[in-house]
């Protein structure tokens, strides 16, 4: 399964000379959990809801002060849409990040989460019983059809000899 099978497409961003109060009025507005973070059209990062509870109400500073981009993770890691997922899941797992832009052409066309990933398990999992089921059904046809096959093929080796034994007799009576 391909990452642009599975991500979510609405990407949503934030300016990072937004305050971290303004973004977190966009996410509450999009309902999401992550905003790209660009410098004028250019990517320069990702913000999520975690990045403004640890770095920004934990640390007691002031939202509406602090600037996006000083709470922001730089220099991002992104993935082609067209890798497999186990490939987005492994970059995930070795960084430690939830949420994953996904790149197309040098423009990010989507963002792949944990959650996206955990929501092809029930893929997965009806692929594997649909697979089994078919193996089953496929093994009984096969079974039968060597029975069949077989039975043909005793019956032309019966035949056979039947008429070799046939022959020989009619030898041998003269």
């Amino acid at each position: 399964m391909l990452v642009e099978e599975v991500m979510t497409k609405n990407i949503v961003d934030v300016d990072c000379n937004n305050t971290v109060f303004e973004a977190c009025e966009i996410y509450s507005k999009n309902k999401v959990g992550s905003l790209v973070v660009k410098d004028k059209d250019i990517v320069v990062g990702i913000i999520t809801e975690r990045d403004a509870i640890e770095k920004v109400i934990l640390a007691n500073r002031n939202p509406k002060e602090t600037k996006v981009s000083e709470i922001m993770t730089p220099n991002i890691k992104t993935i082609h849409a067209l890798a497999p997922i186990e490939k987005a899941a492994k970059i995930m797992k070795e960084h430690h990040i939830k949420k994953l832009p996904v790149i197309l052409n040098n423009e990010i066309i989507g963002i792949i989460t944990e959650t996206d990933l955990s929501n092809t398990i029930d893929a997965f999992s009806e692929a594997v019983e649909k697979l089994s089921e078919l193996y089953v059904e496929t093994k009984e046809n096969i079974d039968k059809m060597m029975d069949d096959w077989g039975d043909v093929i005793i019956n032309l080796k019966g035949h056979k000899k039947l008429s070799v034994k046939t022959k020989l007799e009619e030898k041998i009576n003269r």
